[in-house]
């Protein structure tokens, strides 16, 4: 993403209903490279807290938030904002422009109706396709065309657990065991 922070904003986030996708898109965002991400509708300490602990273990130093107001929010963005909507320009389209272009990018991902406004406050209203699909998908797929894919193999730093990649089965490390078997091949055992 050429150095330049991409921050996500969830629009109107519903606990009851939206807890597994605000959360699976927050993960997708911080996976993907985002910074950070925003998040308005209803404060939802749990989503918060599942999100720090996701980090905490993970690594790297992605942060939630929450805001009252959208609006305030996209108005008072201090960069350009990319809304991501099934009607929009198809982002094979228009991801070089905004590639290019060096401001700080907010990504605005709709929960519930989307107002209008949004619409016409965003620089760029893309889709990653016209057919319906998830806020999740769309998030996914347009970070990884924003970063030619470059975030599909990162490492985050400060990670407490690793997945090592294998044909079959799962295994996953520990900084505390990874620090453990490196001093065991220290010594030549």
């Amino acid at each position: 993403m050429n150095g330049v922070g991409v921050t996500v904003l969830r629009l109107g986030h519903r606990p009851k209903r939206d807890v597994r996708v605000s959360t699976h898109l927050l993960l997708a965002a911080r996976a993907f490279g985002a910074k950070e991400a925003i998040y308005t509708g209803i404060r939802d300490r749990s989503l918060e807290e599942t999100i720090r602990k996701v980090v905490e273990d993970w690594g790297g130093g992605f942060q939630l938030t929450y805001v009252d107001s959208w609006r305030r929010e996209i108005k008072g963005w201090d960069g350009k904002v990319v809304h991501l909507t099934m009607y929009g320009l198809p982002v094979s389209d228009i991801v070089s422009e905004i590639r290019s272009d060096p401001s700080r990018k907010l990504v605005v991902v709709g929960g519930a109706k989307v107002p209008g406004e949004v619409f016409r406050l965003a620089h760029w209203n893309v889709a990653v396709t016209s057919q319906p699909h998830s806020e999740v998908s769309a998030l996914a797929v347009f970070l990884n065309e924003l970063s030619g894919g470059s975030h599909l193999g990162a490492e985050f730093p400060g990670a407490r657990m690793r997945i090592v990649p294998q044909v079959r089965g799962k295994l996953v490390v520990t900084a505390k065991e990874e620090i453990s078997t490196s001093g065991l091949k220290a010594l030549g055992v």
